[in-house]
């Protein structure tokens, strides 16, 4: 590890990520260089570059971040490379001091003989995964003008490969986008047409957070053009736009403003099958899908069911555009809750939701890149076959896609309210015999011609005396009436007048 490398290590160990830094913050290295093949970009005066790296800073590192700014050529012995310009922990003044930081930053040239230093993009990748982030999740900005020429190699093609292969098979890498830059400066030695800002996320957990900063708009602040994807190429690389459904009566799908495609299925739709027609669209800028099979299946709820296509085929697919896909799907019919479920009455107003996903498979894909990107390249860096670097690998054969799926079905009020009134009919009853079982009750009985009047409750029984004393019967008393029990032989009692 050399010494800037150390340094670099320290500062971003000094900052205290195992504790200080908030759980969501993640370390964000920023790479500017500054070899010779980037004079124009210093030494123009009208030159966007420092203003745009210090944008991007501004727009992506947030509070809490881990930041560490250096800049890189290639490292000589005297002039190590990178080096570090800034370290903290991104605050309020961050956005100055990155301002402040840069505004010194020049071209740099070689501690012998004066000449303008060289480059190596894989040099600075590298010490910046493993030696500034040692390994742990983070994100690495490269902020370069393309050129990969260590020592002043011609060789620009190998170089090319070298880094090539750290993007594409180095594991520590999850993700990688790029974003080539219009960019035209004139210096004293060079011009240049472009600059390319790369993105490294290193770690799944790195991976979630480029995907997030992406999602939030904080890149496209600053760069509005559409990234174009190094790495993965395996996956996410289409996706699935409902355009309508066929052949089953109340079931209508659409796609929120999430991605997430909705199902809304009436109570009464009992129709198992319903024919689909969607667009499959091409996710994976800046490749077109030469070819490759398609495979579909839905998991709801736990329970795998294939999807039928049509035509399980894809050809000449461009980035952005669409092509019509028509698949038979089996809806979960068996598996939604009757009208007068639980369920059902939970959901009653609203929607019962089954979530689940639909999963497609390439099988046999070959991309190739869009020959409108290739003209793009060509005119920023004219000359340069850096552009390699976004041939897929060979290996990449299968890519996989997941759709999130919300089956909604929505329930009317009626069963509720239905199932309420029968709820208070039941109450009201109760109560009503409640009230009757406990209200006092007075009978009139007759003994030995004796009116006599017994206050009583429904359940009570209760002896009857005679004159003398001497019990002849028991009067029982229910919710219905009154009875006289065990009457003895010859006794004079009855009930009434």
């Amino acid at each position: 590890m050399t010494r800037t490398v150390r340094f670099l290590a320290a500062a971003l160990a000094a900052l205290g990520l195992a504790a200080a830094v908030p759980a969501q913050a993640i370390p964000q290295v920023v790479l500017v260089q500054n070899s010779g093949w980037m004079e124009p970009f210093y030494a123009d005066p009208k030159s966007p570059f420092k203003p745009l790296v210090a944008a991007l800073v501004d727009s992506v590192v947030r509070p809490g971040d881990a930041l560490v700014l250096a800049a890189f050529n290639q490292s000589q012995p005297g002039a190590p490379s990178p080096r570090g310009l800034l370290s903290e922990q991104a605050g309020g003044a961050t956005a100055a001091h990155v301002r402040a930081a840069l505004a010194g930053l020049e071209t740099a040239r070689k501690p012998k003989g004066g000449a303008l230093a060289d480059t190596d993009l894989g040099e600075a990748v590298t010490a910046s995964i493993d030696g500034v982030l040692q390994g742990k999740p983070g994100l690495v900005w490269l902020f370069t003008n393309n050129r990969n020429s260590p020592n002043n190699d011609q060789a620009t093609a190998q170089r090319n490969r070298e880094f090539y292969a750290l993007i594409h098979r180095g594991p520590a890498i999850a993700k990688a986008l790029a974003f080539p830059l219009r960019m035209p400066v004139q210096g004293e030695h060079y011009r240049a047409n472009g600059l390319m800002v790369y993105v490294f996320a290193v770690g799944a957990e790195g991976e979630r957070a480029l995907d997030q900063l992406v999602a939030e708009g904080r890149v496209k602040r600053v760069i509005t053009e559409p990234p174009a994807r190094l790495k993965p190429l395996d996956r996410d690389t289409v996706r699935l736009v409902p355009r309508r459904v066929e052949d089953a009566p109340g079931v209508a799908m659409s796609m929120d403003a999430n991605g997430v495609l909705r199902a809304d299925v009436a109570p009464g739709a009992l129709e198992p099958f319903a024919t689909v027609r969607w667009n499959l669209e091409n996710t994976i800028y800046p490749y077109t899908i030469v070819g490759a099979s398609v495979g579909a299946r839905s998991v709801l709820n736990g329970a795998n069911h294939r999807i039928v296509l049509e035509d399980g085929s894809v050809a000449r697919l461009a980035p952005g555009k669409q092509a019509p896909l028509v698949s038979r799907v089996q809806l979960p019919v068996a598996q939604l809750p009757g009208t007068w479920s639980l369920d059902a009455l939970k959901a009653a107003g609203s929607a019962f939701v089954l979530p689940g996903h639909i999963e497609l498979q390439l099988h046999g894909q070959k991309l190739a890149l869009s020959q409108a990107f290739r003209a793009r390249m060509a005119a920023l860096f004219p000359g340069d076959p850096l552009p390699d670097i976004f041939t897929p690998p060979a290996e990449i054969r299968d890519s996989s896609a997941s759709l999130p799926v919300e089956v909604r079905v929505h329930y009317g009020s009626g069963p509720l309210y239905a199932a309420i009134g029968a709820a208070l009919a039941l109450l009201a009853a109760g109560a009503a015999a409640a009230w009757a079982y406990a209200r006092p009750r007075r009978v009139h009985l007759t003994v030995e011609d004796e009116l006599r009047t017994v206050r009583t409750r429904a359940g009570a029984v209760q002896p009857i005396y005679d004159k003398a004393g001497n019990q002849v019967a028991r009067l029982k008393t229910t919710l219905f009436g009154h009875e006289l029990i065990d009457l003895r032989d010859g006794a004079q009692v009855r009930l009434g007048r």
